[in-house]
């Protein structure tokens, strides 16, 4: 079963919401069902929720975060992973020195949409800092849905 792996710093507002957005265009793909979405984070504290803000902006979108639990990225998440996205630069280089077996893997999300850009952290800032974040994030998966799809398929098919 394909599975994509996003990736941030805490797991606790960009990698969480990134998977929500991604699960729910998946969802809408019937050629795409039972595909795996999952979170970490780089450096965090496992079993922390979704920050409130990050929660309150899915839920804007009829998405539900409030049952997410922080977990740091572990060779087994890596593993299992088809394809792993990171939100920054800085997250690629730590996957890359954590698990150079895997580096051929990780991509920027951005760079799905054909962009090489960091996606910020919202933590600890307003809600419209994460609306803007989720925003950002909404449009990366839709403009770059077609190519994590098709990457997924093809590390599926080699894994």
């Amino acid at each position: 079963m394909p599975t994509v792996l996003m990736v941030c710093t805490g797991n606790l507002c960009r990698s969480p919401m990134a998977e929500a957005l991604l699960l729910a265009r998946l969802a809408r793909d019937e050629a795409r069902q039972g595909w795996q979405i999952a979170s970490a984070g780089i450096w965090t504290v496992d079993g922390r929720p979704a920050s409130a803000f990050a929660i309150e902006e899915m839920a804007r979108r009829g998405l539900d975060l409030s049952g997410h639990i922080s977990r740091n990225i572990t060779r087994t998440l890596m593993i299992e992973a088809d394809l792993v996205l990171a939100m920054t630069r800085k997250h690629i280089e730590a996957l890359g020195a954590a698990f150079p077996a895997h580096a051929r893997k990780v991509y920027l999300l951005s760079e799905m949409s054909g962009q090489i850009r960091d996606v910020g952290d919202p933590y600890g800032g307003p809600r419209q800092q994460y609306a803007y974040i989720a925003k950002i994030l909404e449009q990366l998966i839709a403009d770059g849905y077609e190519r994590i799809v098709k990457l997924t398929k093809e590390m599926s098919a080699g894994h």
